[in-house]
C-alpha cells in the first residue's frame, strides 16, 4: 500500500479478493445471497472480472487517509435504516418472511462497535413486508431522544386502512409506533390513514426536536383520477410527541402524481424546517424526482421539479436525505444513476450541484448518504438489484467540493430486498451495514 493508498475493504464474513481477482465460489454467509458455497447473484465470473476492470482505483486525493468498514445487520436481517443523535447510532430493521415479517430496533453506544438486544417494534407479529425493498420501515429520533417508527403494513396486519372503492376492501394500513418513556420497549401500533387509501409505495417519518413528528406516504382519496397520476403526497402531523395525530393532509394540490411503487423520504432538520423527496408519475410517464420544503411546521409545503426522468414504468426507487452542519442533502435514483445534492439552498442550486459516482453503472439503486466532520461525502448503492434479486454494494467519497475521490475495490452481496446504510463516526471514518 502506498502512503496515499485507502486501506482496502475487508468483507467480514468473506475473505479480501485482490480487484484483479475474483475467486469463485464464494464462501457462504448467514445473511447474504452466497449459500452453500455458490452465489445466487446471475453474474458469470467473466462479467464480474469485467466489472472489477471498470471500478476506479481506490486512491486518496489527499495524504489523508479514509476508512470504511462494512457491518453486517444483526440477526441476517435486512433493509437497515439508521439514525445518528447524541452519539447513539440508532437502528432498525427487518427479519423474517418477506410478507409478513418484523421490525427489530437496537442502539449502539460506540458507533457500531457492538448494538444492544433487539427490541421488536411491531405490536402484531407479521405485520410488516419487505416486497419490493421500498416498503420497509423507516424511523426518525425525536425529542428527548424518542425513537419513532413507520412502516407500511403487511396483507395481515392490523388495523387495516380505509375502504379501497377501487378493490372494494378495506386497504393497507400506514402503521406508526414510538418507543416507549422507559425505552424498554415501543407502543402499540396505530394505523394513521383516516381518509386516503390505496397505500403501495413505502411511507416515511420525521420528527423534530420540538416534539412534532410528520408520517407521509401517498395515495388517493375517493374521486381522484384513475391510476397513478391520481395519487398525492399526503402527511399526518402530531403536535405531542406522537401521542396523537391530526388527519392527513395533502402536500400539494400540484397533478403531479406519485409513482406507485417508489418509496418516498421527509425530514425535519435542526431547524425544524421539513424537506421531502417523492416521484411523480404525470401522465404515467413523467417519473421525475420532486422535492418539496415547509418552514412553518407542515401548514404550507412549496413543492419542485428536481430532476425529470420519462419511463413508462415504476422504477422502484428510494431517496435518501441527511443533514450536515447547516446543509442538508437528498439522495435519489434516475435512469439508473444514482445522485445526491443540497436541498437547502434551494432547487436551482440542487439541480446545479447534483453529483453522480463515476465508473460503470450496472442499474444502481438505493442510495445512502454520510457526512463527516471534514465535510467528505460516503454515498453508497446496491448495483444491479430486481424483484426477488439482489445486488452487489458499491460505494464513492466525495471530497467537500463534491469531487469523487475514491471508491470501492471489493465488491460485497446485498441481500434480496435490502440495501445498505450509512454513517460517520467521529473519528472521520464511516461504516456501511448490509
Amino acid at each position: 500500500m502506498t502512503e496515499n493508498a485507502l486501506p482496502v475493504l475487508r468483507p467480514i464474513s468473506e475473505p479480501s479478493v485482490p480487484p484483479s481477482r475474483v475467486d469463485l465460489p464464494l464462501p457462504e454467509r448467514e445473511n447474504g445471497d452466497v449459500i452453500n458455497g455458490k452465489s445466487s447473484f446471475p453474474w458469470t465470473r467473466r462479467e464480474l472480472l469485467i466489472r472489477a476492470a471498470f471500478v476506479p482505483a481506490l486512491r486518496a486525493a489527499s495524504s489523508q487517509s479514509k476508512a470504511v468498514n462494512v457491518l453486517s445487520v444483526p440477526r441476517g436481517g435486512i433493509q437497515p435504516q439508521i439514525a445518528v443523535c447524541d452519539d447513539v447510532v440508532h437502528m432498525i430493521y427487518f427479519a423474517g418472511d418477506p410478507k409478513q415479517g418484523d421490525v427489530f430496533y437496537t442502539r449502539s453506544n460506540d458507533f457500531g462497535g457492538k448494538f444492544s438486544p433487539a427490541i421488536r417494534v411491531n405490536s402484531q407479529l407479521g405485520s410488516a413486508i419487505a416486497i419490493g425493498a421500498i416498503r420497509g420501515a423507516q424511523l426518525s429520533v425525536g425529542k428527548g431522544n424518542r425513537v419513532h417508527v413507520a412502516w407500511n403494513g403487511s396483507d395481515t396486519a392490523e388495523p387495516r386502512g380505509p375502504i379501497n372503492p377501487e378493490a372494494g376492501k378495506p386497504g393497507s394500513p400506514m402503521l406508526y409506533a414510538r418507543l416507549d418513556d422507559r425505552t424498554s420497549a415501543f407502543e402499540p401500533q396505530r394505523n394513521l390513514i383516516q381518509e386516503t387509501f390505496g397505500l403501495d409505495g413505502g411511507g416515511t417519518i420525521a420528527a423534530d426536536h420540538d416534539g412534532n413528528v410528520y408520517v407521509g406516504w401517498h395515495g388517493k382519496i375517493p374521486g381522484a383520477r384513475q391510476g397513478e397520476a391520481g395519487r398525492q403526497v399526503w402527511i399526518a402531523r402530531s403536535r405531542d410527541e406522537g401521542r396523537t395525530f391530526a388527519k392527513e393532509r395533502p402536500v400539494s394540490q400540484e397533478p403531479t402524481g406519485a409513482c406507485g411503487c417508489c418509496g418516498m423520504r421527509l425530514f425535519a432538520d435542526s431547524r425544524g424546517v421539513i424537506h421531502g423527496l417523492y416521484r411523480s408519475a404525470r401522465e404515467n410517464v413523467h417519473r421525475d424526482i420532486y422535492a418539496f420544503r415547509s418552514e412553518d411546521g407542515g401548514n404550507s409545503f412549496s413543492v419542485a421539479l428536481l430532476h425529470p426522468w420519462n419511463v413508462n414504468a415504476c422504477p422502484m426507487s428510494s431517496m435518501n436525505i441527511i443533514e450536515h452542519g447547516s446543509e442538508v442533502f437528498g439522495a435519489w435514483e434516475t435512469q439508473t444513476q444514482v445522485y445526491f445534492a443540497p436541498l437547502s439552498r434551494g432547487m436551482s442550486a440542487a439541480r446545479a450541484g447534483m453529483v453522480a459516482p463515476s465508473g460503470e453503472n450496472p442499474k444502481r439503486k438505493y442510495p445512502a448518504l454520510a457526512r463527516n466532520k471534514r465535510g467528505e461525502t460516503l454515498l453508497a448503492w446496491v448495483e444491479g438489484a430486481g424483484w426477488q434479486r439482489g445486488g452487489v454494494l458499491g460505494w464513492q467519497f466525495f471530497d467537500k467540493a463534491g469531487r469523487p475521490s475514491a471508491a470501492s475495490e471489493i465488491r460485497q452481496n446485498v441481500p434480496v430486498w435490502s440495501f445498505p446504510a450509512v454513517f460517520a463516526r467521529p473519528d472521520e471514518s464511516f461504516a456501511i451495514v448490509i
